[in-house]
């Protein structure tokens, strides 16, 4: 190989050779993908709770886990874009400072169905309550399954201090009282119950 680096690097000399296009490519990637990210971690609307901001209750982190459990995300964003039409529609576009204690956020492209940043406080309990029984005795033309089974099943109230211990370690403002208080909570309160209030509260932060 020549020691010339005009002539190690030249066009051809990198299409011809495999090992050297994807090292090439990688670096490439490599210094993109820090540029593009590395400011955002110091950036404070992305980094600090927009104001009113509050950590999920015991009852709405055990809701969001079923909603992550069930897959919800394959079809509804969380994410409303700045665009006239989608503001109009579903209110104030979505801000990284509302995700803060989210981990991980929800944001996406999927859009099989609705996007449910705004959602909260949009229906009441028992339209939501409805509708995840089975979507179609509201919307008829819906073809979002039924989650019937959530009414059912109980959240353990056991399982909930160590959830919000794990995420106090990635941030989330937890108090001792809050994770001492998680159990009872919970009690007696089903999956189904615990989905709604985590639906209830999308989007409410930002008026």
């Amino acid at each position: 190989m020549s020691n010339d680096p005009i002539k190690t690097f030249s066009h051809e000399r990198i299409e011809t050779s495999n090992f050297l296009l994807i090292i090439l490519i990688l670096m490439v990637v490599a210094v993109g993908g820090v540029v593009e990210i590395v400011p955002l971690f110091f950036q404070r609307s992305t980094t600090e709770p927009v104001p009113g901001l509050k950590p999920y209750t015991a009852l709405q982190l055990a809701g969001r886990d079923v909603y992550l459990r069930e897959g919800c995300y394959n079809c509804h964003s969380q994410m409303v874009r700045p665009l006239r039409a989608e503001t109009m529609r579903y209110g104030h576009y979505s801000m990284a400072g509302e995700f803060v204690y989210d981990h991980p956020f929800q944001w996406g492209s999927k859009r099989t169905g609705p996007d449910l940043q705004r959602v909260g406080g949009r229906y009441s309990d028992e339209w939501h309550r409805i509708h995840l029984n089975n979507p179609r005795d509201l919307v008829p033309e819906s073809n979002m399954p039924a989650y019937s089974w959530l009414a059912k099943s109980n959240i353990t109230p056991e399982d909930m201090p160590p959830r919000m211990r794990a995420m106090r370690t990635l941030g989330v403002p937890y108090t001792d009282a809050d994770i001492a208080n998680a159990p009872q909570e919970v009690q007696g309160k089903s999956e189904l119950d615990a989905v709604i209030a985590y639906l209830q509260v999308l989007g409410t932060a930002v008026k």
